[in-house]
C-alpha cells in the first residue's frame, strides 16, 4: 500500500536517510512522497452522500444498481469513482460463486432384487399451517421399493442424517451402497467419513439428473400426492405422527407389486391374500 510504503520512507528519513534514498528502498515515487495527503471522506462527501441516498430506498442494491440510480439523478460521478468510494465504504459484498463439484459419472439405476444391497435417500420440503418450512428425509430400500424411514424437522443437517441411519442400523443393518444427490448434507466430510467407517460405498448421481435417483423420486411423487398435499398439519409432532402411519400403510397395505411380489417369496403365498 502506498500509504504503509510513505511511512516508511518518512521513517527513514528522520532517521538520517536522504529523500532520494528512501524513496528507491521503499519503491516509491517522489511525487507520492511530497503529495498531501487528504480525507477522502471530505473529498468524496458528495458521492457518499449520493450512495446512501439511493441506500436508504434500496438497502439490498449491489453496485451496477446504485451507479444506474446515481446516473439517472444526474450527478456528474463516473462508475469508476462510484466504485472506489462504494469499496472504500465498506459495500462491495462478497461475489457467490456456485460451489464446483467433481465430475459425477452417469450411473444406471441396476437394482440387485435384494433388500439392504442399495438405499436411496432424498429430501422433501412443504410449510405447516401457520407458514414454518420443514423438510423430510425420504429413504427407500431399492431393492424392495420398502420406505425405511421418513425424517421430519426444520433442519435436517449431515448430522441428522447420521443419526436415522444409525437408527436404521439398529433396526435391519446397514446396505451396501447409498444412492444420492449432491446436497450439501450429502457431499458432507461428515456423512462420508461415517459411510467409509461402516464400508458403505456413495453412488453419486450426475448433477441435474435426478432421473438417475428415479426410485426414490418416484416415492417422492407418491408422498407427495397422498400425504404432503392431501393434509393441512398444524406442528411437527403432528406431521412425523401421520408420516410414521403413512409409511406402515405404504409399506404393508398399499397395493404395491414389487411389495407384495418381495412378501410372497418370504412366506410362499400368493400375493393377492396379502395385500
Amino acid at each position: 500500500m502506498t500509504a504503509d510504503k510513505k511511512d516508511c520512507a518518512k521513517t527513514l528519513v528522520d532517521a538520517g536517510l536522504s529523500i532520494v534514498k528512501a524513496c528507491i528502498l521503499t519503491d516509491l515515487s517522489h511525487s507520492s512522497f511530497y503529495r498531501v495527503e487528504r480525507d477522502w471522506r471530505k473529498a468524496d462527501a458528495a458521492v457518499i452522500d449520493a450512495i446512501n441516498a439511493v441506500l436508504e430506498k434500496s438497502p439490498q442494491a449491489g453496485f451496477w444498481k446504485c451507479a444506474g440510480r446515481i446516473k439517472f439523478k444526474g450527478y456528474p460521478f463516473n462508475h469508476k469513482r462510484i466504485y472506489r468510494v462504494y469499496c472504500r465504504m465498506g459495500l462491495n459484498l462478497k461475489r457467490r460463486v456456485k460451489r464446483v463439484l467433481p465430475k459425477r459419472q452417469a450411473q444406471p439405476l441396476k437394482v440387485v432384487d435384494q433388500p439392504n444391497h442399495q438405499w436411496a435417500l432424498d429430501f422433501m420440503h412443504d410449510t405447516l399451517y401457520c407458514g414454518k418450512r420443514y423438510r423430510t428425509l425420504n429413504v427407500l430400500d431399492e431393492g424392495t421399493r420398502e420406505c425405511l424411514a421418513i425424517e421430519v424437522d426444520t433442519s435436517l443437517p449431515a448430522e441428522r442424517v447420521v443419526r436415522a441411519l444409525e437408527q436404521l442400523k439398529t433396526e435391519r443393518g446397514l446396505p451396501m451402497q447409498l444412492r444420492v444427490d449432491n446436497g450439501p448434507e450429502l457431499i458432507s466430510a461428515r456423512l462420508t467419513d461415517w459411510c467409509e467407517e461402516h464400508g458403505i460405498k456413495l453412488v453419486y448421481i450426475q448433477p441435474g439428473k435426478p432421473q438417475q435417483n428415479g426410485f426414490v423420486e418416484r416415492f417422492n411423487g407418491s408422498f407427495r400426492r397422498e400425504f404432503l398435499n392431501a393434509y393441512l398439519f398444524e406442528s411437527l409432532s403432528q406431521v412425523r405422527e401421520m408420516a410414521w402411519f403413512w409409511r406402515l400403510d405404504y409399506n404393508d397395505e398399499r397395493t404395491h407389486e414389487v411389495l407384495a411380489i418381495y412378501r410372497r417369496r418370504l412366506t410362499g403365498k400368493n400375493w393377492r391374500t396379502l395385500v
